[in-house]
């Protein structure tokens, strides 16, 4: 039934001039970076562990999470059995496995990390990473490479620039470049008398952590904005604006969460601009309930919407798609297998547009018929053509994968025993 109900999905395609055969070999070479936090709601394993913070909030408690290096590892082997396609995952500075000792976070270095570049190898897997500016006694007022206080900026300095070591060294071993992202919660909750002065010392902070020497074939640095915070609602200092000049000023990738914005912007709609400006860009695809609640991505208008603007502007290969979303009240693995699959069927269903027929309607002043085949290519047999691909790629079709999901919790996850709230 597979096979027919793709044969028929071919027909259907082929009569807009859509080589299915051609989308599903392309959209199998699209990566995505799988957030290693959905597994242990972004605990990670310092010895010296310190409580959530930066504005960031992770509610639930469902068992089953990961404590270990192990057990993570493991749960991202079973997301990755259950999703179609090569991909990526994607560190925290907070994963680092240090054998017992106490390692700040400023000392960290590649070898910290062998054990994750060990495994990646043999899961055939890129790495990316994100310097952890957050949950540190050192964040604990809010303000971080923006702070009066030279020391603690110097310690996020360093901090930042040990990440950036370890991100080459990632892309150096697995010979994929490692994106090294760093996101920082600095902001005032009520209204700051200076904006200029908090956002001076953050350039300043950049500057000194971009001027360390790194190999750009093995690592691409990447700064995230944010809109508001747990913590700094009033005022943030590394704001779009601000990290949108900096980017572009320094040859650095913008990265945009779509998390964090004014909840009537959208992501989607920022891509074709800053692609006239850059020549990449970076997502973190997450989904806000009302503010940057990072729920579990699902196929919404605003998903296909980022999925078609990469699609429809040649950008599959100047857009490095990463997810972000920590949710603890339903099964972790299964929370990464439901957004990751929903990515790439984003990504499929774009794919299976007529995009080039779509643009020349709207040239034309054509929106009677460009708003009709919109909506008529939502009932298209985009489903069929997605079953097919989980069957080539060995995946589990349809709801299936939930027995394996429901399998793996009898016999790994409840073992580990019931969780406490974070």
């Amino acid at each position: 039934m597979i096979q027919e109900g793709y044969e028929y999905a071919k027909q259907a395609y082929g009569k807009w001039g859509i080589d299915v055969d051609e989308v599903i070999a392309t959209l199998k070479r699209i990566p995505i970076s799988i957030h290693c936090w959905q597994g242990d709601d972004i605990a990670g394993f310092e010895v010296d562990a310190q409580e959530l913070s930066g504005g960031i909030d992770v509610t639930g408690d469902y068992p089953g999470k990961s404590e270990t290096p192990e057990q993570l590892r493991s749960d991202l082997e079973k997301a990755l059995s259950l999703i179609p396609g090569t991909h990526r995952v994607n560190l925290h500075a907070i994963y680092a496995e240090t054998d017992g000792e106490t390692v700040e976070r400023d000392q960290l270095e590649p070898k910290h990390f062998k054990n994750w570049v060990e495994w990646a190898k043999k899961q055939n897997l890129g790495l990316d990473f994100n310097p952890t500016i957050f949950s540190h006694p050192k964040a604990a007022d809010g303000l971080t490479l923006s702070h009066p206080d030279p020391e603690i900026r110097e310690f996020w300095v360093n901090h930042c620039i040990a990440s950036r070591k370890i991100g080459e060294y990632f892309g150096r071993e697995l010979g994929s470049p490692c994106l090294t992202n760093i996101w920082i919660p600095d902001g005032y909750k009520d209204v700051p008398s200076d904006r200029m002065t908090p956002r001076i010392r953050l350039k300043d902070s950049l500057d000194k952590i971009f001027a360390a020497p790194i190999d750009e074939a093995f690592n691409v640095d990447a700064i995230e904005s944010k809109l508001f915070g747990l913590g700094s609602e009033s005022f943030v200092v590394g704001s779009h604006e601000f990290y949108l000049g900096y980017a572009l000023k320094n040859n650095k990738l913008c990265l945009l969460d779509t998390g964090h914005f004014h909840p009537t912007e959208t992501v989607s709609n920022k891509i074709s601009s800053m692609l006239l400006y850059s020549d990449k860009l970076a997502l973190h695809v997450s989904r806000p309930v009302r503010w940057d609640s990072d729920h579990v991505v699902t196929l919404d208008d605003e998903l296909r919407e980022i999925a078609l603007e990469i699609v429809r502007n040649d950008a599959l290969d100047k857009v490095m798609i990463g997810l972000d979303f920590f949710d603890a009240s339903i099964n972790r693995v299964a929370a990464w297998t439901i957004g990751t699959r929903n990515m790439i069927k984003a990504l499929l269903y774009a794919m299976l547009t007529p995009n080039d027929y779509l643009k020349q309607l709207q040239e034309d002043g054509n929106y009677t018929e460009r708003l009709a085949l919109i909506e008529e290519f939502k009932t298209y047999p985009f489903g069929a053509v997605w079953d097919y691909y989980c069957e080539q790629n060995g995946v589990p079709v349809k709801e299936s994968w939930l027995d394996e999901i429901k399998a793996y919790e009898q016999d790994v996850l409840v073992h580990r025993g019931k969780q406490e709230v974070r």
